[in-house]
């Protein structure tokens, strides 16, 4: 069993050697749990690659590819002439039927939220047929940037019968299925879609990311214990600091 101390902190890194994970995953592994429970807070700079290799006594490749690991999940990045230094810890959420609002709070973030639109009117046919809405009902369209710790995250495209709409102050100040609960409606059933896509000018200036950077999208359409439905929208993540995580069960 080695062990190596991160320049400047007290945290710990341990590699076991009888351990079936490989080396380089459980570096990564060690790192990643520092930076997950803030022992490595953002600007820490990592020991260099070979100061690394020789204190676990490992291979220099090994290292750098534990590090790669990292510096694809944007949780490190590389700078000439500085190293290799942390930067703001992702949000990994697990796909279950819960608020981002709640899930940030969970992992420890700051949430805030802006409320770029806050319509209510007629529906459009999508509208009407998603929500299965009656004759005459009207609907909330709502447009919300979701921020942690201070930096945006996420774009939030909702649509919400008019008969059951949070108010605009309610939506800032909380998620949108806590603010359903305060009504009296809770979500018990969703269908969720995953996707990707690229940042346009709109979404690049809302996300703070370059036109054309990666993003990962989710769909989804929230039904009520009555089965009603509750919602339906299009949400927009940043990949460099959003992911989703899934648990298989060999059945």
């Amino acid at each position: 069993m080695a062990t190596i101390p991160p320049e400047g902190t007290l945290v710990r890194i341990e590699v076991d050697r009888s351990s079936s994970t490989p080396l380089y995953l459980q570096l990564a592994s060690g790192i990643e749990e520092a930076i997950r429970g803030g022992d490595l807070p953002a600007g820490s700079r990592l020991e260099n690659e070979l100061a690394l290799a020789k204190r676990l006594g490992l291979s220099r490749p090994t290292v750098r590819q534990g590090i790669q690991e990292l510096v694809d999940k944007g949780m490190l990045v590389r700078k000439r002439g500085v190293g290799t230094q942390v930067v703001q810890a992702p949000v990994s959420r697990q796909v279950a039927l819960t608020s981002l609002y709640d899930d940030l709070r969970t992992a420890g973030k700051e949430p805030r939220t802006e409320v770029v639109e806050y319509r209510i009117g007629r529906p459009s046919a999508e509208a009407v047929s998603r929500l299965q809405l009656g004759a005459g009902e009207q609907v909330l369209d709502l447009i919300r940037v979701r921020y942690a710790d201070g930096e945006p995250l996420a774009v939030l495209r909702n649509t919400i019968p008019e008969r059951i709409a949070p108010s605009r102050e309610a939506l800032a100040a909380s998620g949108l299925y806590a603010c359903l609960r305060d009504i009296g409606v809770a979500t018990v059933l969703a269908h969720e879609r995953i996707g990707a896509t690229v940042a346009d000018e709109e979404l690049s200036e809302l996300l703070e990311e370059q036109v054309g950077a990666p993003l990962l999208t989710m769909e989804r359409k929230s039904f009520a214990n009555d089965g009603t439905v509750v919602e339906y929208g299009n949400h927009v993540y940043r990949a460099s600091r959003y992911s989703f995580e899934v648990t298989l069960v060999d059945s």
